[in-house]
């Protein structure tokens, strides 16, 4: 005999599992360590680390999709700048001087020209990679453009903490980008996890500046940089 309320359990189960697992937060937290930057030793400044999650499966972008990175008191914001592959980075110009953004360094190489106060320019990235901006007018201007294969990732706030939304259950390849981290220390951080359900949270990240150094960079040309000088005329001193 079979009765009624076992028929239920059993159709209530199949429909269950018939159901498609739903995509969740992947959340957790970063800590730098062994740095000589006062932000982080000072003030524990753990922000701009990115972090992705890159499916065994390849995502492809849907639609055309953009992203800014401004430039304003001469200076790239946000600093660092994560996108997925096929975005368009716009760069609007909102200082009352000409700038110059250009990259030649590592990723993909661009060259916007020069271009006045109030107007804009985009760039299609299409090559993943690690992209080094710079202003070939203003030395001081730098920003990092991180060029992802994946639409799961964060970069992290200042107390280090991230959150990666809607990550569907399945394989992933986790990686870490810092701008002051080795490449050594930071292939050793990449590692293969599984998200079973959501919302997940990561183990804490230690990442480790030892034996990082802070290269120059030169002009769109290859050349040094002249002094900087402000409106005035005046040569433009930094700390």
């Amino acid at each position: 005999m079979t009765f009624p309320w076992a028929i239920s359990s059993s159709l209530a189960a199949i429909f269950l599992a018939s159901l498609p697992l739903l995509a969740g937060p992947v959340t957790g937290k970063v800590e730098l360590r062994d740095s000589r930057e006062a932000s982080v030793r000072k003030r524990l400044d753990y922000s701009g680390v990115v972090v992705s999650l890159t499916p065994a499966v390849p995502v492809k972008p849907v639609g055309k999709v953009h992203a800014t990175m401004l430039q304003k008191n001469k200076m790239f914001s946000p600093h660092v700048l994560a996108v997925m592959l096929g975005t368009y980075v716009d760069f609007p110009n909102e200082d009352p001087i000409f700038h110059n953004a250009f990259s030649n360094y590592d990723g993909q190489p661009f060259d916007v020209a020069l271009y006045p106060p109030g107007t804009s320019r985009s760039v299609l990235l299409s090559r993943e990679g690690i992209v080094r901006v710079f202003c070939n007018i203003h030395s001081s201007m730098s920003a990092i453009i991180v060029v992802l294969p994946t639409p799961y990732f964060a970069t992290t706030r200042k107390d280090g903490t991230f959150q990666i939304p809607n990550v569907p259950p399945g394989d992933y390849q986790l990686n870490v980008f810092h701008e002051r981290a080795t490449e050594a220390t930071l292939h050793l951080l990449g590692r293969r996890i599984t998200v079973e359900e959501a919302p997940l949270t990561l183990p804490l990240i230690v990442i480790s500046e030892a034996g990082f150094l802070q290269m120059p960079h030169t002009n769109k040309y290859g050349q040094g940089y002249p002094p900087e000088t402000d409106e005035r005329g005046y040569k433009v001193t930094t700390k």
